[in-house]
């Protein structure tokens, strides 16, 4: 018989950790709206080859990571691993490809086999958000200066580091993938197995490995900023001008390659010391070719995805919500009153607890553990004198209020 408890890599959100969660996606939201993104929200699985065909045969994700199953009706499905594939798929099928750029902010749930540790889950949450359509440096700029203002509205963004690199265009990556291939099939015996596979499919994918074997190789490997071309050299003098300009510091990580086959041009981090080894908390860059290798047109793109457990963890004095006002009625009798004046207040915006037995004394403890504010006593003789007893939790001060004014006699309690 199986343990009632969460599957491996899985945690239930209960209310305090949820409160975290819904802070940062609201305040994504809003942040983000600003830049002109709108809420997209894609389904939790698509057909696999939406993965397959974007991020890569030789990423640990669809070769080690992806949930995929067969379905009752035969096709193959994958729980998402990431957003951007999703929201490009539904770019294509929603037929809005004739209306760009387009500007996308999602949230929700991913899915991913991976080793649980801080920081890191199976089913873990992201927001992101996709700028679909702008082929301009300044689409990059934009996109990284929204992230960042999205970390400092939640009060992280001190502790992070924004670290960036470019890959390139598709010639420059050419030509680079070509000096690595020769160094590295110089080195294949020292590599690991993993590399080895990847050095046939996506050389480039080595510098982005963890095995401490491979790290000592890719010490010494050809530097990308050799094989750049004009082109991509002044793209990226780009970028890195209108971060200083907006006074966005970064610092350039000439190994940053991200773990997905689709980027090209800019491609970021914002990393903290503060999570341990799960150091990156936002993470992004340019993918000019992913529509394209999913049949749909030519279109460039630019995002990025963050993690919310990782944010959670660093974001401190998220707001407490609304302390209650307390409903105490005394003797069954006042029961329906006291139902009715609970809907009242909340259709008037306040939180009420409403205790449903216990006396008095009961119900007055009941409201000191949820932090009620205020507790309005309905006694017999109060009602039929149309008047509450107001008590002031925190003073201790008690009072009489007029039943059919009692929105202002609670207004300091707000």
């Amino acid at each position: 018989m199986s343990k009632l408890q969460p599957v491996r890599g899985t945690h239930d959100l209960l209310p305090e950790d949820a409160r975290r969660h819904r802070h940062i996606v609201d305040t994504g939201l809003a942040v983000s709206g600003r830049y002109g993104f709108g809420e997209i929200e894609t389904p939790i699985f698509e057909f696999t080859d939406v993965f397959k065909r974007t991020l890569g045969e030789a990423s640990d994700v669809v070769s080690k990571e992806m949930y995929t199953f067969t379905d009752r009706g035969g096709e193959e499905l994958t729980l998402r691993p990431e957003g951007t594939a999703s929201v490009c798929r539904a770019l294509i099928t929603g037929g809005l490809t004739q209306n760009l750029p387009a500007k996308f902010y999602y949230q929700g749930p991913m899915f991913r086999y991976e080793r649980p540790q801080k920081g890191r889950m199976r089913q873990f949450h992201q927001i992101g958000i996709e700028l679909l359509g702008a082929a301009e440096p300044q689409a990059d700029i934009e996109v990284v200066a929204c992230g960042a203002d999205i970390l400092d509205a939640i009060g992280v963004l001190s502790r992070t580091t924004l670290q960036l690199n470019t890959l390139g265009d598709t010639d420059s990556r050419k030509a680079y993938r070509a000096a690595l291939v020769e160094y590295f099939g110089g080195h294949r015996d020292r590599l690991s197995e993993d590399s080895r596979r990847r050095l046939e499919l996506n050389p480039l994918r080595i510098l982005d490995s963890k095995d401490e074997g491979d790290r000592k190789l890719v010490d010494g490997a050809p530097s990308f900023d050799d094989y750049l071309n004009a082109y991509s050299k002044d793209f990226f003098a780009a970028v890195t001008a209108g971060l200083d300009a907006l006074g966005i510091g970064y610092h350039r990580n000439t190994r940053l390659v991200r773990g997905l086959d689709y980027y090209c041009h800019t491609t970021f981090e914002f990393v903290t010391d503060a999570l341990g080894a799960q150091g990156t908390v936002m993470a992004g860059g340019r993918y000019d070719g992913l529509v394209e290798t999913m049949s749909g047109p030519a279109i460039p793109g630019v995002g990025w995805a963050a993690g919310i457990e990782r944010l959670a963890l660093l974001v401190e004095g998220v707001a407490e919500p609304a302390r209650p006002i307390a409903i105490v009625p005394v003797g069954s009798g006042t029961e329906i009153e006291a139902l009715k004046l609970a809907h009242r207040l909340r259709r008037a915006g306040y939180s009420v607890e409403h205790g449903y037995s216990g006396n008095i004394g009961k119900r007055l403890k009941r409201a000191a553990k949820v932090g009620a504010r205020a507790a309005l006593i309905l006694g017999e003789d109060e009602l039929a004198r149309g008047v509450v007893q107001l008590r002031d939790l925190d003073a201790g001060a008690q009072d009489e209020a007029p039943l059919d004014r009692i929105e202002e006699s609670l207004a300091r309690f707000r």
